[in-house]
C-alpha cells in the first residue's frame, strides 16, 4: 500500500505521515528533507540556490547530510523552497523518491507533489493543510525550541513566500490531486488529525478490497 501525503509547509503532514507509518507498519520518507539537503549543500559548497546549475550540483549531496540537525531550521526550509523550483534538481531527486515508493509492501511519502508527480498511482492520497496563522504558530514554536529567535511575524512572512513559490513554480507545483482526501487540521489536535487520517486510509483500503 502506497500512501501519498501532500500539503504546504508546517501543515502537519510530516507528523501525520510518520503516524500512518507506525500504524500500518510502513516505511516513511520525508521528501522535503531531500530538498532541504540540496539547499544546505548549496550553502556548504558556496553555491547560489537560485542558479539552476549550482542547485543541480548540490543535488549530489552525501547521504550523511540527511542526519544534519540544521535541516529542520527555518533557513534550510527557505533554501529548500528556492532550489525546488529547478527542473534539474527535481529530476535528480525524482528516481530516489520513486524507488522508495516501490518498496515491497508499500510506503508512506510526504511532500508537495507525491500524489500528482511522484506516485500518482498511490492507493490513498491525502492533502493536509491548515490556516497560515495555525501553521505559523506551529513553526514558530518549533524554531523557538531549537533556540532560534525569529518572531511570529517573520515566520508567517516566510511561510507566505514559500507558499507563493511552491504553488506557482513551473515544475511540479503544490497542488491537491483530484482524488486526494482533504484534511484541514487548523482546529485539530495532533492526535485528532492522525486519527482522522487513519480512518480515511482504512476506509479507502476496505473499499478497494
Amino acid at each position: 500500500m502506497i500512501i501519498a501525503v501532500d500539503g504546504p509547509t508546517a501543515s502537519g503532514k510530516g507528523t501525520i505521515a510518520k503516524g500512518l507509518g507506525r500504524h500500518f507498519g510502513l516505511p516513511v520518507l520525508d521528501t522535503g528533507l531531500l530538498y532541504r539537503a540540496v539547499g544546505l549543500q548549496t550553502r556548504v559548497m558556496g553555491l547560489d540556490p537560485d542558479d539552476p546549475i549550482d542547485a543541480a550540483r548540490a543535488a549530489s549531496f552525501p547521504d550523511s547530510l540527511l542526519q544534519e540537525p540544521d535541516l529542520r531550521s527555518v533557513a534550510c526550509g527557505a533554501l529548500a523552497s528556492r532550489v525546488s523550483v529547478h527542473k534539474r534538481v527535481r529530476a535528480a531527486l525524482l528516481e530516489r523518491q520513486r524507488q522508495f515508493a516501490a518498496r515491497p509492501g508499500g510506503a508512506v511519502l510526504d511532500g508537495r507533489d507525491i500524489g500528482t508527480v511522484i506516485a500518482p498511482h498511490a492507493d490513498v492520497k491525502l492533502f493536509v493543510t491548515a490556516s497560515i496563522e495555525a501553521r505559523a504558530r506551529r513553526r514558530h514554536a518549533e524554531s523557538r525550541d531549537r533556540g532560534e529567535t525569529l518572531t511570529l511575524e517573520q515566520v508567517m512572512d516566510d511561510l507566505a513566500k514559500r507558499d507563493e513559490r511552491d504553488r506557482n513554480r513551473a515544475e511540479a507545483p503544490l497542488l491537491q490531486a483530484e482524488d486526494a482526501f482533504l484534511i484541514d487540521n487548523s482546529d485539530m489536535s495532533v492526535s485528532e488529525a492522525l486519527e482522522h487520517a487513519i480512518s480515511i486510509v482504512e476506509k479507502a483500503r476496505q473499499q478497494k478490497g
